[in-house]
């Protein structure tokens, strides 16, 4: 195909430019960075104009702007809507990187900076499979880009945009990359996702820290209690313990159990990849079943009291902790946000007052495998790679894809190239050469298929 041969001759310009994108530290979920998030939108519409975009404009939100831009070459022709995001999570711990998050880095054939994979280097593939097309003349669809700044942080508001714009972005299928495949040597492709409820919790206690001597055994402890109500959550079985919490999950049929843990993996290698002894979960599934078809409660952080050098002996007046459930097909996020705060309201004693604050979440959903946006997708990868794709269940959260679904009306393709030892939202996040590569190489392919196939 032409645009191989482009991508062979264009291959460090193309990662010299992801360098530049990368060294932008674009955290939507710090202030401090709002002028950095704000630039990084302005590289994004710079680069779709340079690979031959039209109407490219960064929309203004409540929040953080969306690049749109748009290629419209035959109107006879299908439609694809590229969506992906330029904000990042945050680095911290920094003391934890090897090398400067915002200083990309290649190591072992691997890109590291705080990106690289989520949703940078995945995103900017489509840019330039796009210049790739474009420079060929090999466009076999209709092109249209949406890159939001704020998928880190809930993507508040994306369903405001798309609602606001349904004809701008009117389209047959959304293309997304920002999952991971099984391996470099097992395509796979994501045709279910794991919905989200994110919340925040405050216990509060006395009035004020104490002395943890003169009031420790007589006042209740804030960071006690929200540990003892958080390893609650969980029975000997490691079910959660939440009422109601499964009543609206779907069960997967056996038939399908069994196709799913046909999908290789090496549960010893899983283990020494983590440096963990056991793996853990739900009794009565498998890992791939527990990251993939199982609804999970987590907490993602807690603190309270003194965390500084050296000691404090104090009984603190508060304790906190963020918590997230995935969620699974027939599970509501907002439900199970109920769900969870009337329960963490009812089993809180009577020593200390309770108060629940929604962040974000998200819809679990399902796409179908016999789709021609799916076919089109595996027989892209099959090309590539060489072997067909695997259909898997990924365990993350991607809210936007059900939001497309009720506001454009359209399905969505997770063709991801990410790895699981590309450590997302970890320090020292990577993505391989191979796979960034791979990915501009295969995406016209979708192209090419996606409008034979729709003939």
């Amino acid at each position: 195909m032409q645009t191989t041969h482009y991508l062979e001759t264009n291959k460090q310009r193309f990662l010299d430019e992801l360098f530049e994108l990368l060294r932008i530290p674009s955290i939507s979920a710090d202030a401090a960075y709002s002028d950095d998030v704000h630039r990084t939108a302005e590289y994004v519409k710079d680069k779709l104009i340079a690979a031959g975009a039209d109407k490219v404009e960064i929309c203004q939100t409540a929040g953080y702007p969306i690049v749109y831009g748009e290629k419209m070459i035959d109107p006879s022709l299908p439609t694809v809507l590229v969506y992906g995001h330029y904000d990042v999570q945050p680095a911290v711990p920094l003391e934890l990187w090897e090398t400067p998050p915002f200083e990309p880095t290649i190591r072992n054939e691997r890109i590291y900076a705080r990106g690289a994979c989520d949703d940078k280097g995945q995103m900017y593939m489509h840019i330039k499979a796009f210049e790739a097309m474009m420079q060929t003349n090999t466009m076999a669809c209709n092109m249209k880009f949406m890159i939001e700044g704020e998928e880190e942080v809930g993507s508040a508001n994306l369903g405001i945009f798309c609602v606001a714009n349904k004809e701008r972005l009117k389209a047959d299928v959304v293309l997304i990359s920002d999952t991971s495949m099984l391996g470099n040597d097992t395509p796979s492709i994501d045709v279910g996702l794991r919905g989200l409820s994110y919340v925040e919790v405050e216990v509060t206690g006395p009035n004020k820290d104490l002395h943890s001597g003169v009031y420790g055994g007589a006042v209740a402890n804030p960071i006690n209690i929200l540990a003892k109500m958080i390893a609650g959550m969980h029975d000997e079985n490691n079910h959660i313990t939440i009422p109601g919490f499964y009543d609206d999950v779907l069960d997967v049929s056996a038939e399908d159990r069994a196709e799913l843990n046909k999908a290789p993996f090496d549960l010893e290698a899983y283990k020494k990849e983590l440096g963990i002894a056991d793996v853990w979960g739900e009794k009565g599934y498998t890992t791939m079943e527990r990251t993939g078809t199982r609804p999970t409660l987590d907490c993602n952080g807690i603190w309270g009291g003194y965390i500084g050098e050296g000691s404090k002996t104090v009984l603190p007046g508060k304790a906190f902790a963020k918590i997230s459930m995935r969620l699974v097909p027939n599970q509501s996020s907002e439900k199970t946000t109920e769900m969870f705060t009337k329960y963490f309201e009812s089993v809180a004693p009577k020593t200390v007052t309770v108060q629940v604050r929604p962040h974000h979440g998200g819809e679990p959903v399902l796409t179908p495998t016999d789709s021609i946006e799916f076919n089109a997708a595996a027989k892209a990868m099959e090309t590539t790679f060489g072997k067909k794709p695997i259909p898997t269940r990924g365990g993350g959260s991607i809210p936007i894809v059900a939001l497309f679904e009720k506001e454009l009306g359209v399905k969505s393709v997770l063709m991801g190239f990410g790895l699981d030892i590309d450590a997302l939202h970890s320090p020292n996040e990577s993505y391989g050469l191979f796979n960034f590569y791979k990915g501009i190489e295969t995406i016209p392919y979708f192209y090419k298929y996606y409008s034979d196939m729709k003939k």
